[in-house]
């Protein structure tokens, strides 16, 4: 039976097949998945996929199969129903994180978990009080707002309108604009020369270095992970959003020319053009210098208040003065009757322990450690 997904960036397509399955030390029998032969999508390049496990509820599978969890749960691989997470976010060790199915793991986090009801079985869905900015209460969650714990996302995710807020609050401006504002600002005027040369516009940002290809190739607005553009950027490579940005510049700047504006004035309009452009996958960079001046972003849940640190919400790739930092909340919207929905992903995950406890159909969390 042919079987496909669709995921935020990338998809799947296959067929279900059934085995025995090993997870850890627990061998499942007859468990149904789907054998993946197609992975379109430049982010299971980039991040070398074994497999994705589903944790979510039965609700959601493709074909309603029975997820490998209510398998663990019905053959009585385990000591009770309930899974936990916990992300090492030290990156000098050599353990990454660890899953505990059946559990949790005392040693990886302090105090007690805040616990709240599923409210939605799907994904793991519940209701979240009001965000914070700087100890401020934003009000946008005033009437409370629904939100899931998935592991499957890296950043922190909510509605357009309030990322908004707080990626301004934070300083963070989108990783397009500032790309786009970078070429402008060091090739702009070299740019202009080349076209007002009579130099093929095909070939010019090729001619200057941004872009691998001479026209023979269509402008790629593909970003399927910024953070691995970012790593490739740091690490001396072609930066496919800096190609894209000249592309662009080399186009708008023909127009402009062709309306007689003098080199200032279309320097000017290239730039107010890089303000409107979006990030393809919503993201925003900041200033690394001023992570330690950010404010705290907070989450309220269960009626205990979750803090994010700055250096708990910004990512920061590369090392001294090629390092970027990227904000780890981004915009999006999910359409009614689903959404709006908040996302806390591994950004969130990463600074709370989280317990997905199945027999009592809640979600907890707890600080760390």
């Amino acid at each position: 039976t042919a079987a496909a997904i669709q995921y935020g960036t990338g998809a799947i397509s296959g067929f279900f097949s059934y085995d025995s399955v090993r997870v850890g030390d627990i061998v499942v029998k007859s468990q149904e998945f789907i054998e993946a032969t197609r992975e379109p999508g430049v982010v299971f390049l980039a991040a070398k996929f074994d497999g994705i496990l589903g944790l979510g509820f039965q609700e959601i599978s493709v074909g309603n199969a029975v997820p490998v969890w209510y398998n663990m749960v019905e053959q009585g691989l385990i000591k009770e129903p309930v899974f936990s997470f916990w992300f090492n976010r030290k990156p000098e060790e050599e353990e990454g994180g660890e899953i505990v199915f059946g559990g949790v793991d005392p040693a990886h986090y302090k105090g007690k978990h805040t616990y709240v009801p599923v409210t939605r079985k799907g994904y793991w869905q519940f209701d979240m009080g009001d965000v914070l900015i700087g100890g401020k209460p934003t009000g946008y969650c005033a009437d409370g707002c629904s939100a899931i714990a998935d592991s499957g996302t890296s950043l922190l995710a909510g509605p357009t309108t309030i990322i908004t807020m707080i990626n301004h609050a934070i300083g963070a401006a989108g990783i397009m604009s500032q790309e786009c504002k970078t070429v402008v600002a060091e090739y702009g005027q070299t740019i202009l020369n080349l076209l007002l040369a009579e130099t093929q516009p095909k070939k010019i940002c090729s001619q200057i270095g941004l872009c691998t290809f001479d026209g023979t190739r269509g402008i790629d607005m593909g970003i399927a992970s910024v953070v691995d553009e970012i790593a490739r950027k740091s690490s001396g490579g072609l930066h496919d959003a800096a190609c894209s940005a000249c592309e662009m510049a080399v186009v708008w700047m023909q127009n402009q020319l062709s309306r007689n504006q003098t080199q200032d004035q279309i320097l000017s309009y290239i730039n107010q053009l890089c303000d409107k452009m979006p990030s393809p996958m919503g993201e925003s960079s900041i200033d690394c210098g001023n992570i330690s001046s950010l404010p705290v972003v907070s989450f309220t849940i269960g009626g205990r208040t979750f803090d994010l640190l700055p250096e708990e919400y910004i990512l920061k790739v590369g090392e001294g003065p090629v390092a970027q930092c990227i904000s780890g909340f981004t915009a999006i919207d999910i359409p009614p009757p689903r959404g709006p929905l908040w996302i806390l992903g591994d950004v969130f995950m990463g600074r709370y322990h989280t317990v997905f406890d199945f027999g009592n159909l809640r979600v907890g969390f707890a600080d760390a450690a």
